[in-house]
């Protein structure tokens, strides 16, 4: 159990520090981009990594904890998302907020799939 515990605390300090990253690389202050893209590419990966562990009985359910819980979990920011749509939604910008959670549900679900699919297709 404590081995599991480190793994994804371990995976979630590098998907933090991805995240922090990115967000610092791709500064917008109209739109909330940064947090678009690291919550769809989160989603990718984790597709990527689901369709693995399917196909690949040897793929340790240690590295799905290091990987999926722990790098996509601390990589991807819900929270920030929320806290963006409700800044948009108080600037009265319902519009941009809308569009902002219409694309990252949307976005999120379909790089989920692309990336499951994407490695079905592989092997």
């Amino acid at each position: 159990m404590l081995k599991n515990v480190l793994l994804v605390g371990m995976g979630g300090a590098v998907g933090s520090m991805l995240r922090y990253g990115c967000s610092v690389l791709i500064n917008s202050r109209i739109f909330p981009w940064s947090t678009l893209l690291i919550n769809v590419t989160g989603c990718f990966f984790i597709g990527l990594i689901f369709a693995f562990s399917l196909r690949d009985m040897q793929f340790l359910n240690h590295w799905k904890l290091f990987l999926a819980t722990g790098i996509c979990g601390g990589f991807t920011t819900f929270s920030a998302f929320s806290l963006e749509n409700m800044s948009l939604l108080q600037s009265g910008k319902p519009g941009l907020a809308f569009l902002y959670i219409a694309l990252s549900i949307l976005l999120g679900i379909g790089a989920s799939f692309l990336g499951y699919y994407l490695f079905v297709r592989q092997t």
